[in-house]
């Protein structure tokens, strides 16, 4: 086996670990929350799979982005959460209910909306693009609902198994974290090569508004608001290639242009979650 071929496998073993190890850690109830919650779902569907579409592709044309990058806003805007991202929202002081919830239906979501709204964003710019669902239902299976089902029952027949939640979500962390380097590393140049004419600038300004749609829609409460910000503005670059391998003409380019789209924003919601994390603590001890 090659170093091309242990590469994506490590990094599919290894997110898939992290789920499963967080859904150790679930209750009764968790995966369901948001089932329970009818407007909060509501909320949450529009802030992500309808707002942040429309504003990906107006910020493509606003900066007249080059054709990598725009698809890659686009296809990131359609994506659901990913799966190391509950764990930055408990962090931040987010609901952990809320944000397993919105992993898992953002995920079940995503296999209809995402060909759905790709198809629909390629007709407005005059192309035909089809996306079979079946590729991204492939995609978030693996790396989503499987672990996270498979964890979840475990945790309800064997109580005790949530011990070694820890253990297991620091191995898949530490994998996952020199698979994902190794990537970079090999995708550096293509990365650097699409900086550029406002391109980063572009992306910060996604990142923010993603947080500020988010933020703003997450209703009244303060960590279902941090939840939904950070689950808005970061998405699961996975499926974004995945949805680049069947429809972009340069998928090198695109898969290059996703990634270094993830990176920026991902730092670029680094002080919205401290923010969050400070606003939290500073409730919590007012309430006490």
């Amino acid at each position: 086996m090659t170093l091309a071929q242990i590469i994506p496998l490590a990094l599919e073993i290894s997110i898939g670990l992290v789920v499963f190890a967080l859904a150790l850690q679930t209750k009764k109830g968790d995966l369901a929350y948001l089932l329970g919650r009818p407007r909060l779902l509501l909320r949450s569907m529009l802030s992500m799979n309808v707002v942040m579409p429309v504003l990906a592709a107006a910020i493509a044309a606003l900066f007249q982005l080059r054709n990598e990058l725009e698809v890659a806003l686009i296809l990131l805007a359609v994506s659901p959460v990913p799966p190391i991202l509950p764990e930055k929202q408990i962090k931040a002081g987010g609901n952990f209910s809320y944000g397993t919830s919105l992993m898992a239906v953002s995920a079940l979501v995503a296999i209809v909306v995402a060909p759905a709204s790709v198809a629909l964003i390629g007709r407005f710019f005059g192309r035909t693009v089809y996306v079979s669902p079946g590729v991204i239902a492939f995609t978030v299976a693996t790396s989503v609902l499987g672990p996270l089902l498979i964890g979840a029952t475990i945790r309800l027949l064997v109580p005790s198994a949530v011990r070694m939640a820890k253990g297991i979500a620091r191995f898949g962390t530490v994998v996952l974290v020199l698979a994902f380097t190794v990537v970079l590393a090999g995708s550096w140049r293509a990365i650097v090569a699409e900086i550029g004419n406002f391109t980063v600038v572009a992306i910060v300004l996604f990142g923010l508004v993603s947080l500020a749609v988010g933020h703003l829609l997450g209703g009244p409460d303060h960590d279902d608001r941090t939840v939904l910000a950070l689950s808005t503005a970061n998405r699961h670059p996975g499926v974004a290639i995945a949805i680049a391998s069947l429809v972009a003409r340069d998928k090198a380019a695109v898969a290059a242009a996703v990634l270094l789209a993830s990176l920026v924003t991902a730092i670029a919601t680094v002080p919205y979650a401290k923010w969050r994390k400070r606003s939290h603590s500073a409730i919590a001890t007012s309430s006490a």
